[in-house]
């Protein structure tokens, strides 16, 4: 096995083992139910503000923008305005369809080399869909989950909660979104795994989140169909975490703490991961700038001013000896 991914599985079994045990044997419940999340919850919030801000003050003096598309320059000539756009509206439709639908991976392209030999270039449209469907079940279900911190909960979660779970298979009902994101999350790890390529130049960094969201999602099948947690005790913790009232009921399994601490450790690490790209979208100045380089010159202000030396001057100063050596000159003597 790959030395990359085995570290990260091991990491999560490690943190798996240190969740059920420290509740089971050494009765940490108050740790991995209370202090563990407030401490998580504010690292996210403290490392998100922190790295978003950095980004924000980074100067971009030049326009940078990826294209894919003829600029817009003479009249005759029909423009880009999605790939390559020109204005503000332009970058506004071309961001949209980046976040909500993935465009630039809807169009990724695998490279193989068939018989002869010949290059050919697929679409990969599987990467495209699965990872749609893992960043739209994601959302949906923490969205769901947010009814445990709200009292009374908002229609339209219950709405989201009842469209969720409309496939009634046995009780209780299955929930599509974490059937999704488990599948998903599965197919983009395999992916990785099997696809040598794409395994070559993956990280530890890159399989450690995979295991991470696995284990998140697979804690959370098994509470719901299989261990079955006492819900309502689930709603008194967070309602108490929420109102800054933290207190640890009875009859809560230990199962429903190495899920809390799995997410816990993902909120911890996001904001120093790769999985920062969703604050980072918004402020690539290779998706949010206009492409208006041939009707705008950009000049970077920070560069020091540099003293020339003319070719005027220069004459000037060798004119004798350039008419002496045969050379021409624009005046003469």
């Amino acid at each position: 096995m790959n030395e990359k991914y085995l570290y990260s599985l091991m990491a999560v079994i490690a943190l798996f083992l240190v969740a059920y045990a420290g509740v089971e044997a050494i009765g940490l419940q108050w740790l991995f139910g209370i202090i563990i999340p407030y401490l998580a919850l504010i690292t996210f919030i403290v490392g998100f503000v922190m790295r978003v801000n950095d980004w924000a003050r980074s100067p971009v003096p030049f326009a940078i923008p990826t294209t894919c598309g003829q600029q817009e320059s003479l009249p005759w000539i029909k423009p880009s305005k999605i790939d390559n756009p020109f204005s503000t509206g332009g970058v506004i439709i071309r961001m949209a369809l980046e976040i909500l639908l993935f465009r630039s991976l809807f169009r990724n392209t695998t490279c193989k080399i068939n018989e002869g030999p010949v290059i050919s270039y697929v679409w990969e449209k599987w990467l495209w869909l699965f990872s749609l469907a893992f960043h739209y079940s994601f959302l949906v279900v923490l969205v769901r989950h947010l009814r445990f911190f709200l009292e009374p909960v908002p229609v339209c979660f219950q709405i989201l909660d009842k469209i969720d779970g409309f496939l009634q298979i046995g009780l209780p009902g299955v929930m599509i979104s974490g059937v999704v994101l488990l599948a998903a999350a599965m197919f983009l790890l395999l992916r990785r795994i099997i696809i040598s390529q794409v395994r070559y130049f993956s990280l530890a960094a890159d399989f450690f989140p995979l295991f991470l969201i696995i284990g998140i999602a697979v804690s959370g099948i098994m509470m719901r169909y299989f261990t079955k947690v006492d819900i309502v005790g689930v709603k008194e913790l967070t309602m108490g975490l929420v109102t800054f009232h933290p207190h640890i009921p009875d009859g809560i399994g230990a199962i429903f703490y190495v899920h809390v601490f799995f997410v816990s450790v993902l909120l911890a690490y996001f904001p120093f991961s790769k999985l920062m790209h969703l604050g980072g979208v918004f402020l690539s100045p290779t998706r949010n700038l206009r492409c208006n380089t041939r009707a705008h010159r950009h000049i970077n202000p920070w560069n020091p001013k540099v003293k020339v030396h003319t070719y005027a001057e220069y004459e000037d100063d060798f004119r004798e000896k350039m008419i002496e050596a045969g050379l021409p000159v624009e005046k003469e003597l």
